[in-house]
């Protein structure tokens, strides 16, 4: 891929504390807040700050005329693609696949274990002095179904086996086969939902995917199921699992939610057999590892010419 004569890099972390980072570049550090660290015109190569707000993510990118790649820390770019036709043609939009791998598969087998056994019961019962004891599902010989299975999906499988489940069914856009096994086309869910225990979502946010966890998905699920969500939260349609959550049919672990953050008057936080945690699959302290070598790898890779890995979309 060619470079322009400006190649001014911004990255959210200080040049030093990566490691073999190309020479020749002219770096600068902005992680989202205060002053832009150099004029954005002269940006060739754009690692947007993780965690902060979407908005302060894309203020830059109006005035980067030169920027030719948009480096996301995230695996989902949902927030970054409605600008990408905006951007001069040919620059590229990539991805953080790789990166979340470990931190959100240890979410999602967190969250299905701590449903599963009752671990919130518990924690409220140890506020309260009590001693409760009950008796709860276990993972073993269940059927799990994983939507989305990318990486992501792939990494949770990994987890899960050495639990002894039934069964993972894994559902893609399209059908392939993956080191595990097949792997189905979202067109098979209807036949895929009703034998599940647990449904972990993992797909990324897309026009296809936006309220894809509608009434009719959920109804599918058989009775007592856990659908876990570490996607986004614009997968689910939030009104129609408050009805199922009310109606004590499922149950549901959420990392995510529609809307997020999630308002402190919702009803979604008191809503009977649901675990909620605050979009925290990503930001352990597994991320700055991996995230570093993506980055030294792509910038290696732009430096020299060569074409860069996780390409998700390209201007123009």
């Amino acid at each position: 891929m060619t470079r322009p004569t400006a190649h001014d890099v911004w990255l959210p972390l200080r040049p030093e504390e990566i490691d073999g980072l190309p020479d020749g570049l002219r770096y600068r550090c902005w992680d989202g807040t205060g002053e832009y660290p150099a004029d954005p015109a002269d940006c060739a190569f754009y690692v947007t700050p993780y965690l902060a707000p979407p908005q302060e993510v894309l203020r830059p990118l109006a005035d980067m005329t030169g920027v030719r790649v948009v480096q996301t820390l995230t695996a989902g770019v949902d927030h970054v693609l409605p600008v990408v036709d905006r951007l001069a043609a040919g620059a590229q939009l990539c991805n953080a696949r790789g990166v979340h791998d470990a931190s959100t598969a240890e979410l999602a087998l967190a969250l299905i274990l701590a449903s599963l056994r009752g671990l919130p019961d518990f924690v409220r019962a140890q506020d309260e002095g009590a001693w409760r004891q009950g008796f709860r599902p276990a993972l073993a010989d269940r059927t799990v179904l994983i939507v989305g299975y990318g990486s992501i999906g792939a990494a949770i499988e990994e987890r899960l086996v050495p639990f002894e489940v039934a069964r993972v069914l894994r559902v893609a856009r399209t059908a392939r086969t993956a080191d595990r096994g097949p792997v189905s086309p979202l067109r098979d869910l209807p036949h895929l939902l009703p034998q599940a225990d647990v449904v972990v979502l993992v797909t990324p946010l897309t026009e296809a995917t936006r309220g894809m966890v509608d009434a009719g998905f959920l109804a599918r699920m058989r009775d007592g199921a856990l659908l876990v969500n570490v996607a986004r939260g614009a997968v689910v349609d939030t009104d129609a699992l408050l009805a199922e959550l009310r109606a004590g049919r499922l149950y549901a672990a959420l990392d995510v939610t529609d809307p997020e953050p999630l308002p402190s008057d919702h009803p979604l936080w008191r809503a009977p057999g649901v675990l909620i945690t605050p979009h925290v699959g990503g930001p352990t302290s597994a991320f700055l590892p991996r995230a570093k070598r993506l980055l030294r790898e792509q910038l290696t890779r732009w430096a020299a010419g060569r074409p860069l890995l996780n390409v998700v979309a390209t201007a123009g």
